[in-house]
């Protein structure tokens, strides 16, 4: 099956670096309001997830949402969490370490959207 979001080796030695300080960790992906549109990563619960919001599946041992109306946008692409040097959102604990997590995004082919993982 095609899983809906990836993750980099560099993202995962970053997200295994905020385990080991804050625990158990999620992700969401922000639709733009206050800092962008960037993945934010919060200690698991630090973030109340909405009803509508979608859970497209696990990276590193954490959930990965995205708000349902954003989602419908982005329901054809695959994503991939990456880690860029500088500051991203401040609200994600990742800007403590002075880096900022980021998505890159392609299209799934026809073949992969008639494989794909189910939302979690």
């Amino acid at each position: 099956m095609t899983p809906r979001v990836l993750i980099t080796d560099k993202a995962q030695e970053v997200i295994e670096q905020l385990q080991k300080e804050y625990g158990k960790l999620m992700f969401h992906q922000s639709g733009g309001c206050c800092e962008g549109s960037y993945p934010h990563c919060f200690e698991e619960g630090g973030f109340l997830v909405g009803e509508h919001d979608v859970c497209l599946g696990e990276i590193a041992g954490c959930k990965f949402y995205m708000a349902h109306d954003q989602f419908e946008y982005w329901k054809h692409t695959q994503l991939t969490l990456d880690v860029v040097d500088g500051r991203g959102a401040s609200f994600s604990l990742e800007s403590t370490l002075d880096v900022g997590f980021i998505i890159r995004s392609r299209m799934f082919t026809e073949e992969e959207l008639k494989d794909l993982y189910p939302l979690c």
